[in-house]
């Protein structure tokens, strides 16, 4: 297995290119499937890192699994929760959209269940935290399972959710009415967790990947980019099924292979230009600009009244000063707020070898970071 001080510079970009594909999806383009992608690819590769830092911990000759779940949890904290909470104090003191009712469930990482039984994205401030909840019940059982069950089996295990995962969208017709339920539960995001995990278990002491994964993800992904260029528009609920299958499974292997190459290192032009230094900041501070996203595009169109450009709608204006808004808003909340409280996780190594003051999965100070909470190694 690779080294526990490696620092993947191309995941960065990753993140970038997630949270780009969000902002857009959010800021210039409605009903675009592309924000959607993006929370996709955040998954994959969420479920990739912090799969394979639990192996590495659980691979220590020093390994105690009571130490590793508690620092793990440490870990986790100390990186999602203070911009997060920051935010939802901000919120709720301002009753932004009237979100103060919801706060509640906001606070213990359940919105993806608030907006289930609602029925509807308000409000809508806070409606991509629906991610950040998912996220949170994946750490609750994933290390569980990655640090006790049989190393034989872990593979078997993912390969157990991502059908189990892909059985709930088939069994959905029996439920009645699509409703927006059907995205926001666990099992509609656990294939994709569980699909960056299997990487993460195949690459376990090699550089392998999950059988006959390349070639599928060369005609998966070409079928999705044609249903894309098509758009086709379904005239019944059979077919609103079928499509919402095709868009959510078809694009899987496609980003597990996007992840798994980018961690090793892409190479020639493709290589120097997702290495490109100003797209790898971008991606260090991608939780931030996902975090605060929306946030910040509520307010901008509160200010109207001092902006020159519309922004009553989405398009240019959104985008424009919506993005710049955001960004300038993640790097102050990474350069005051998550940075100086991140370097509190040398303090929690997952495993006993490691000295105090050493980190084993972060990179280098003078790269220190990373992005959404869900692409953080641990």
């Amino acid at each position: 297995m690779r080294g526990f001080n490696l620092y993947d510079r191309q995941l960065d970009s990753v993140r970038a290119l997630a949270v780009l594909l969000v902002l857009y999806a959010h800021f210039a383009v409605p009903g675009s499937n592309l924000g959607h992608l993006g929370v996709r690819l955040f998954f994959v590769l969420s479920g990739f890192l912090i799969t394979r830092i639990l192996l590495q911990a659980r691979r220590s000759a020093d390994f105690d699994l009571r130490h590793a779940l508690k620092f793990f949890y440490a870990r986790r904290v100390l990186r999602i929760f203070p911009a997060y909470f920051a935010m939802l104090a901000f919120v709720g003191a301002i009753d932004l959209e009237q979100a103060r009712d919801g706060l509640a469930w906001q606070a213990l990482f359940l919105s993806n269940f608030w907006y289930a039984v609602r029925g509807e994205w308000m409000p809508w401030v806070l409606v991509h935290s629906w991610t950040l909840s998912i996220e949170e019940q994946f750490y609750l059982v994933w290390p569980l399972i990655m640090l006790t069950a049989p190393m034989r089996f872990l593979g078997r295990i993912c390969i157990a959710f991502i059908a189990l995962s892909l059985a709930y969208r088939l069994c959905w017709p029996l439920t009645g009415t699509p409703t927006i339920a059907r995205d926001l539960l666990p099992p509609a995001s656990m294939d994709a967790l569980a699909a960056g995990g299997l990487l993460a278990v195949c690459r376990a002491g090699t550089a392998a990947w999950p059988r006959g994964l390349k070639p599928a993800a060369l005609i998966l992904g070409g079928a999705f980019i044609v249903l894309s260029w098509l758009d086709p528009k379904p005239t019944g609920p059979l077919l609103q099924w079928l499509l919402w299958i095709a868009r959510e499974v078809l694009p899987l292997a496609p980003l597990v292979v996007l992840v798994g190459l980018a961690s090793t290192g892409f190479k020639g032009a493709v290589g120097r230009f997702i290495d490109w230094s100003p797209l790898r900041a971008l991606g260090r501070i991608s939780y931030g600009l996902y975090l605060y996203h929306i946030v910040v595009l509520a307010l901008v169109i509160k200010a109207q009244p001092w902006i020159p450009m519309d922004m009553s709608d989405y398009g240019l204006g959104w985008l424009t000063v919506g993005g710049a808004a955001t960004l300038a808003v993640a790097y102050l909340s990474w350069l005051l707020l998550e940075k100086p409280i991140n370097g509190f996780k040398r303090y929690f190594p997952l495993t006993p070898l490691v000295a105090p003051g050493t980190e084993v999965d972060r990179p280098p100070k003078t790269r220190a970071g990373t992005g959404h909470p869900a692409m953080e190694a641990a």
